[in-house]
């Protein structure tokens, strides 16, 4: 079975920065195309960012510049950095593999104006 336990997130000013983790078990993880995704508050889930298994990556227009997503295959992790933060990025941030039903419990990033 596939877990994926994100960590990472916090409350931090506008303009400042939070590097989020999503930790994976199985051997499924460095084989696969990784994404993140958020859901605030009364909105939709979006996507942020995804990488696939070789390091392509692709970002929402929201977040270009500002995030950048990486991974690290030998400790089957999967990382967000998020710098020059705005409080329109606050929301329940979620890692998954790319087209499966495996989601993180998400983790919440409040950024205060």
């Amino acid at each position: 079975q596939v877990q994926l336990v994100e960590s990472g997130g916090g409350l931090v000013q506008a303009g400042g920065s939070l590097r989020l983790s999503c930790a994976a078990s199985g051997s499924i993880f460095r084989l696969s195309a990784m994404g993140w995704y958020r859901q605030a508050p009364g909105k939709q889930r979006e996507f942020v960012a995804s990488i696939t298994s070789y390091g392509s990556t692709n970002y929402a227009d929201s977040v270009k510049g500002r995030f950048t997503i990486s991974r690290d295959n030998a400790k089957n992790t999967l990382y967000l950095q998020m710098n020059s933060l705005k409080p329109d990025d606050t929301a329940v941030y979620y890692c998954n593999i790319i087209n499966s039903r495996f989601w993180g419990q998400g983790t919440q990033v409040t950024v205060s104006s």
